[in-house]
């Protein structure tokens, strides 16, 4: 039985739990901005037969493990290995998920830490008198601030822990069914706003003109990696929470509403975001200073913008939990296993674990900046370490795992009522599309 003993009470409390874990901050500011910057309708396109072509087997074929192994990703991995008559060493790959959510987790704890203390500052303030020069002078203060960052880091990792700590069900499940079809309505209603306020068009030409020109080798591997990562796949919690799964629910259909879903909250914040930016002649392709730095000085000149801030900084701070969840919840549930704890003390210690490790994070922005192994501070090198080696690799050897080592009777029990049609589609991309795919992304992020 999975480690918590508990299983999903709907397939509507799954879905929100998956896409809640898949849409993230990230998610949300960069797939409009590369979609825009690749061609528009044309990067559009690409990305989605990448999604359902590449991404889409890769998340099925996590939440059959975790259903049929019911257990952590690395129990999981060694049970199905072993149906299969395979070494129990590809436990290792769920290992590697592990790994992944944790060096992710300590990165990302401290970004929603910046989105908690923003909603704080809108809700204060509003953002009044707000210029470009303030903003990134805040900005700058926000980062020099190590105990300010860890004050609201360790705010998202409370309610992160409160949420874990409850359980599957009256934790998890009730967070995510408030959280996430909250979250959607605020992005239709900020959507909306922006239909009067000014700058919809010219986000809509921006997001959707299909600019052919634009389309290179550089296009569909940003579209390979955006869909990889989008997802939310190798990071263990998709595995995770494919062990909540009863037998009932289709994993063939849910992952399908799971990728359509991200896809489609990914183009809404963009209406959200980039009428904003252009009705207020600011630059789209600010990064990650665009929520920080550049929004802020749109609130501050829109109407009703003391609002709009506030609600855009709310809508960001329950895609950020709902992520954080997912990330926690899988490293959790390898602690319960492994040392045979409950679930309150292993919510505890995986809480406690981050902070520490987080501090180090924040840090890497003020004090320790100028501390490197490899040329790359503390931050760097955790990104290095997961975007260009653990979530590729264990993409990887997941689809070759369920491609070539599973047994296909294995595979086919667990994706039953899935046609037969639909079965050979799914296993022939899995066998020979994902894993060329994932070796150019591997390459390309190893060579820079």
């Amino acid at each position: 039985m999975a480690a918590s003993g508990a299983h999903w009470s709907s397939r509507f409390a799954f879905l929100m739990a998956t896409v809640g874990f898949a849409v993230g901050l990230g998610n949300i500011w960069r797939f409009p901005y590369v979609a825009g910057e690749n061609g528009g309708s044309a990067f559009i396109l690409i990305y989605l037969l990448c999604a359902f072509g590449i991404g889409m087997p890769i998340l099925m074929s996590e939440l059959l493990i975790g259903r049929r192994g019911q257990g952590c990703p690395s129990t999981s991995m060694a049970r199905v290995a072993g149906e299969s008559g395979r070494s129990n060493h590809w436990r290792g790959v769920g290992s590697m998920g592990l790994i992944a959510a944790f060096v992710i987790e300590i990165i990302y704890a401290g970004i929603v830490g910046w989105v908690l203390w923003y909603l704080y500052k809108a809700l204060m303030t509003g953002f009044a008198g707000v210029t470009a020069e303030s903003a990134a002078v805040e900005f700058d203060a926000v980062l020099a601030s190590t105990a300010g960052m860890l004050f609201w880091t360790l705010v998202g990792l409370a309610i992160t822990g409160v949420i874990i700590y409850a359980g599957v069900r009256k934790g998890i499940e009730r967070a995510v069914v408030v959280m996430m079809p909250t979250m959607i309505l605020l992005l239709v209603g900020l959507a909306c706003y922006n239909v009067f306020a000014g700058g919809m068009e010219e986000a809509l030409v921006w997001l959707l003109t299909p600019d052919f020109s634009k389309v290179n080798a550089g296009t569909v591997l940003a579209a390979i990696t955006q869909a990889f990562f989008s997802i939310g796949v190798a990071m263990g919690g998709m595995m995770t929470y494919g062990s909540y799964l009863p037998r009932s629910i289709s994993i063939g259909r849910s992952a399908l509403i799971i990728v359509a879903a991200d896809t489609a909250i990914a183009l809404l914040a963009g209406l959200v975001i980039f009428p904003a930016v252009f009705n207020n002649g600011l630059d789209p392709a600010a990064g990650t200073g665009l929520i920080f730095q550049t929004l802020p000085v749109a609130f501050a000149q829109m109407p009703a913008g003391h609002l709009f801030g506030v609600l855009f900084f709310l809508m960001l701070s329950v895609a950020g939990i709902t992520s954080m969840v997912g990330l926690v919840e899988s490293v959790n549930t390898w602690v319960e296993e492994r040392y045979g704890v409950t679930r309150h003390k292993s919510a505890l210690l995986v809480t406690g674990a981050l902070a520490i490790c987080c501090l180090l994070s924040l840090m890497s922005y003020n004090v320790m900046s100028d501390v490197t192994v490899l040329g790359m501070n503390f931050n760097g090198l955790l990104e290095h370490v997961y975007e260009k080696l653990l979530l590729p690799i264990g993409g990887l050897l997941i689809a070759v795992f369920v491609g070539w080592a599973m047994s296909k009777e294995q595979s086919r029990d667990e994706l039953s009522p899935m046609s037969s049609a639909g079965w050979a589609v799914w296993y022939n991309l899995l066998r020979y599309a994902v894993p060329p795919a994932i070796l150019v992304v591997l390459y390309m992020g190893l060579m820079g």
